[in-house]
């Protein structure tokens, strides 16, 4: 099996002397150059053809995220993954939607390098589990803000809404479904506050245009 190639940039030298000794340790991994900047990384992409570039974001001339875009466009051959210490959402989006495969914290374990490096190879995305957290935490609070006020309320409010659009009063939804009737109350306040509809009558006519209760209940 040919070795994975890989190019790093950072403009520290240390930082890439730490990295490169790690990689030397995965099986199958050749390095096949270091780079400082955007410039001499868009350079050795074009003569050394790496399968990988390992890519710092902060980097003088020419930053990892103006770089990322230009080797995907120019060598489509060759994949990017960001190795940085910032794991803002921004960052991370910016990386992401520009074609990076992988998004690597510096302060992560060892391991892990192993890890982006086996997913990229098998045309998979990697993520530092803090940054998929970010991603996930990002992608839940835009699906609720997407949410129509019905999707809001909570399993046990919709249940109270639809047995009240059904005509049952306070005393019979807290036997037919095992609660305190102060529960209950307590229930359908939250609920009438989250729909803004204060009375019987609208909570009624609400359910039915959303399909909980036909108009003939």
């Amino acid at each position: 099996m040919n070795p994975i190639r890989v190019l790093l940039a950072d403009d520290h030298a240390l930082v890439r002397a730490g990295i490169r000794s790690l990689l030397e340790k995965i099986p199958g991994v050749e390095v096949v150059g270091e780079a400082s900047n955007g410039h001499e990384a868009l350079e050795l992409t074009r003569s050394e053809l790496p399968n990988l570039v390992l890519m710092d974001i902060e980097m003088p001339d020419l930053n990892g995220l103006e770089t990322l875009p230009r080797i995907i466009k120019k060598f489509p051959e060759t994949k990017v993954a960001i190795l940085s210490a910032h794991s803002t959402e921004d960052y991370v989006s910016r990386a992401l939607h520009s074609g990076a495969s992988g998004y690597m914290l510096k302060d992560a374990a060892a391991l892990e390098l192993e890890l982006l490096i086996n997913s990229v190879a098998q045309d998979k995305t990697y993520l530092s589990p803090l940054i998929s957290r970010i991603i996930i935490n990002s992608y839940m609070e835009r699906v609720g803000d997407e949410l129509s006020p019905l999707e809001q309320l909570t399993p046990r409010q919709r249940e109270i809404l639809q047995l009240i659009a059904e005509g049952k009063n306070t005393k019979e939804i807290a036997h037919r479904l095992g609660i305190g009737a102060k529960t209950v109350e307590t229930h359908r306040l939250r609920l009438m506050s989250h729909l803004d509809i204060y009375d019987v009558p609208g909570l009624v006519r609400y359910a039915i245009r959303e399909g909980l209760v036909s108009s003939e209940t």
